[in-house]
C-alpha cells in the first residue's frame, strides 16, 4: 500500500511539470470512475515514465503501478512484485528484460472455475527518440496516453468492477498487462507458451487497446468468429450506454493475434486509429473520459455474458483443421519470426504486397461478391512461400486470386528456432471489399 501511495504522490508531482493533465472545473463533477481513470492515465502517460518502451525503467514502473492498483482492488496476483519477468533477444545480441502483470479473479462455479477468460491490455509504448535542433540535443517522448494507457486504465477499472461482483462469475478471470506487446506480442506469447500452465483451459480472450477516443467510434473485432459475433449481437440487443460496431477488418494489430494463433477465440475492443497515434501529441488531454466510462459499462456487461455463457468455439464444424506437422513451426513460436521487407508484422505483408498486387475478379465485382478468404501458407527455410491453401473460402474466384497473390510473394527472411532456420506456418485473411457508391 505504501508503494501505491508513493506512485500517486509521484503522479501529483510529475503532472504539472509535464503539462500532461490539468484539473478543470468539469473534472469537479467527474464520477469516481472517471477520476480514477484520469489519475491512472496521468501517471502511465507522464513524462517520468518516458513512453514505457519495452524493457525500459518506464515500463517497469508502469508494471509496478498496475500491480499495486490491482492489489488495492483486491485481486489475487499471480506474478511477483516485479512482475512475471521474461527475456527477449535483440538483433544486436543483447537481451531485453520485460515483464507481464498477471492477476486472477476466481469463479464460483465448481464445474467452470477451472476454465478461464483472459482480459488483456498492452503495457508498453514507443519510448523516446533523441534529435538535434541547431546543434542542441533534445528528446521527444511518445507518451502513449491512448496507446495504450487508455486500455490499461480500462483494464484496471474493469478489474475493480469484476472483483467487487465476483459472486456473479462462473468462470475464473485472468487480468493481464502484457509487456513488450509492440515487440510482436512477446509478452502475450510468453504468457501462453511459458508462464501460464493452464493455457489449454482458456476459453476466450478480450483485448483492450486504444479506447480513449470514443467520438470516433467504438469497435469490436473477432476475426469473424461466429460464436463471439452472436454474443456481441445478443449483448447489443439489450439496454447499453454504448454499442460497439462489429467490423470485419482488423482496426489494429495487437495481442489478440497471439491468442488467435493458439486457436483461442478472441475479441479486440478499440476506438480505432486517431491523428495522434504514435506521436508525441498522444497525451492525456486527447482522451474522452466520459465516453470511456460508457465503454467500460458495456465491457463489464459483455464480460459477464462471456464468463457465464457457453464456451465459444474457435471454428465452425465445417471448417477444416489448420495444418499440424512436426517439421513446420507456428509463426509465433519462432525465436526469430520471418520478416517481409524487414517487418515481422504480418499486416505489413498484406499492405506492402497483397493489397498492392491483388486483382479483384471483374465478374465478382459485377455480381457484388465480397468477403474475407483465410489463407494458410508456409515460409520455408530459404524464405520462399510454399503450400498456399485456402482454409476458409468465400467464392472460387476470390479464393483463387488470394492463393495467386500470396503464392507470388517475394522471398521472406526465414524464421529461426533454436538457432536453426525452420519452415514456418502462417494464416492470414485476405479481404475483398467493394466500396459503396456515393449517392449523387
Amino acid at each position: 500500500m505504501k508503494r501505491i501511495l508513493t506512485c500517486l504522490l509521484c503522479l501529483a508531482a510529475v503532472l504539472p511539470a509535464a503539462a500532461q493533465f490539468r484539473p478543470s472545473y468539469r473534472s469537479l463533477s467527474d464520477s469516481e470512475t472517471v477520476t480514477a481513470m484520469r489519475e491512472q492515465v496521468g501517471f502511465l502517460a507522464s513524462a517520468a515514465l518516458e513512453g514505457r518502451k519495452a524493457g525500459s525503467e518506464g515500463e517497469r514502473e508502469a508494471a509496478a503501478y498496475v500491480t499495486e492498483v490491482l492489489k488495492a482492488y483486491g485481486l489475487e496476483l499471480l506474478s511477483g512484485e516485479d512482475g512475471d519477468l521474461f527475456g527477449l533477444k535483440q538483433e544486436q545480441g543483447d537481451t531485453l528484460t520485460s515483464r507481464n502483470v498477471i492477476a486472477c479473479i476466481p469463479g464460483y462455479d465448481k464445474a467452470l472455475r477451472e476454465q478461464y477468460i483472459v482480459i488483456g491490455a498492452r503495457l508498453d509504448n514507443l519510448g523516446t527518440i533523441g534529435y538535434s535542433v541547431d546543434g542542441t540535443s533534445r528528446e521527444r517522448i511518445y507518451y502513449g496516453a491512448n496507446g495504450n494507457a487508455s486500455g490499461l486504465s480500462m483494464l484496471l477499472e474493469l478489474s475493480r468492477m469484476l472483483s467487487a461482483g465476483s459472486v456473479l462469475l462462473k468462470r475464473s478471470v485472468i487480468i493481464a498487462a502484457f509487456g513488450s506487446s509492440l515487440e510482436s506480442g512477446a509478452g502475450a506469447w510468453y504468457f501462453l507458451n511459458r508462464s501460464f500452465s493452464k493455457a489449454g483451459d482458456i476459453d476466450a480472450m478480450i483485448n483492450l487497446d486504444m479506447l480513449g477516443t470514443g467520438s470516433n467510434g467504438f469497435y469490436a473485432y473477432t476475426s469473424s468468429n461466429p460464436d463471439l459475433n452472436r454474443l456481441l449481437e445478443q449483448v447489443n440487443a439489450t439496454l447499453q450506454p454504448v454499442r460497439p460496431e462489429l467490423v470485419s477488418r482488423e482496426p489494429v494489430s495487437s495481442d489478440h493475434r497471439i491468442f488467435y494463433d493458439r486457436e483461442i477465440p478472441s475479441v479486440l475492443f478499440t476506438t480505432g486509429m486517431y491523428p495522434e497515434y504514435n506521436t508525441e501529441r498522444d497525451t492525456p488531454s486527447i482522451l474522452e473520459y466520459d465516453e470511456m466510462e460508457r465503454e467500460l459499462e458495456y465491457l463489464y456487461n459483455f464480460t459477464l455474458a462471456l464468463v457465464n455463457g457457453p464456451k465459444p468455439s474457435f471454428r465452425e464444424d465445417s471448417e477444416p483443421a489448420r495444418r499440424s506437422s512436426a517439421d513446420v513451426v507456428s509463426f509465433y513460436d519462432c525465436d526469430v519470426r520471418p520478416t517481409f521487407f524487414r517487418s515481422n508484422d504480418p499486416s505489413s505483408f498484406l499492405e506492402r504486397w497483397v493489397y498492392v498486387y491483388l486483382r479483384y475478379p471483374q465478374s465478382a465485382v459485377d455480381e457484388g461478391v465480397q468477403g474475407r478468404v483465410l489463407v494458410d501458407f508456409v515460409i520455408d527455410e530459404k524464405g520462399k512461400v510454399t503450400d498456399v491453401k485456402v482454409v476458409r473460402g468465400v467464392d472460387p474466384r476470390l479464393d483463387a486470386e488470394a492463393v495467386r497473390v500470396v503464392s507470388a510473394s517475394p522471398d521472406w527472411k526465414p524464421g529461426v528456432l533454436r538457432g536453426k532456420k525452420v519452415k514456418t506456418a502462417l494464416s492470414l485473411y485476405v479481404e475483398f471489399r467493394l466500396e459503396k457508391k456515393k449517392k449523387r
